[in-house]
């Protein structure tokens, strides 16, 4: 039997063979959990599957950039990579990665997006072929993302609204503004390329100077003067 308060009503924080109670409306409900999860529902097995990250950061005509991969893939790109910044992404990372990242120049895991982002700032390389790794990303973000790479190619431009039809929700064109904000993998997965259904730029997480200057890169605005 589920354990009783004192006032008559079940207790939600224990277990009873396989079965957690919850209340969902004000209604209890006994919910069927996993083996692999301890007495407060953690995963027990997270720590053991968190992605073990390095990272670098590298040049480019648009400042500094912070990258960091997992066994996985590519995790992170971040702009304007200076001591400030790069402290503020390390510490998020260690807490939505479940461990700290590690400095890594010469890592074989970073050579390739190095050597990609190199050549793409070269106007050698238009499209990357990198593996990326989603952690950072999830529900609809991450559909929206995902639909957004596969299907916007370089020198092309897209509305947000236009993005919103293609994932199936017309309603959602801020929802999509909002998910290019939340992109962990800017450059690499291309939100510069979305801009207001009405023709202006939008806005960028990396600033309106750096989308300038991407969109400029693919030919899509004109080259700054200086």
């Amino acid at each position: 039997m589920w354990p009783l308060s004192p006032g008559g009503r079940p207790r939600c924080s224990r277990w009873r063979n396989g079965f957690r109670l919850r209340t969902v409306g004000g209604r209890p409900y006994a919910e069927r959990v996993s083996a692999t999860h301890d007495e407060t529902g953690h995963d027990k097995t997270a720590d053991a599957a968190a992605p073990h990250a390095e990272w670098t950061v590298t040049d480019s005509p648009v400042g500094p950039l912070l990258l960091a991969a997992t066994d996985r893939g590519l995790v992170a790109v971040e702009f304007h990579a200076g001591p400030r910044t790069v402290a503020t992404v390390l510490d998020r990372l260690t807490r939505r990665l479940g461990a700290e990242p590690r400095q890594a120049a010469g890592s074989s895991r970073l050579a390739e997006p190095v050597r990609q982002l190199d050549a793409y700032f070269a106007g050698r390389l238009r499209q990357f072929a990198l593996p990326l790794d989603w952690t950072l990303s999830s529900g609809f973000n991450r559909r929206v993302l995902q639909e957004f790479a596969a299907h916007v190619p370089h020198g092309t431009l897209v509305g947000y609204q236009d993005l919103a039809d293609r994932v199936g929700e017309p309603g959602a064109a801020r929802a999509v503004g909002a998910a290019m904000g939340s992109n962990p993998l800017p450059v690499v997965v291309p939100c510069h390329r979305v801009v207001e259904s009405s023709g202006g730029i939008g806005g960028f997480g990396g600033g309106l100077e750096t989308k300038r200057a991407l969109l400029a890169l693919e030919g899509l605005l004109p080259q700054p003067l200086f």
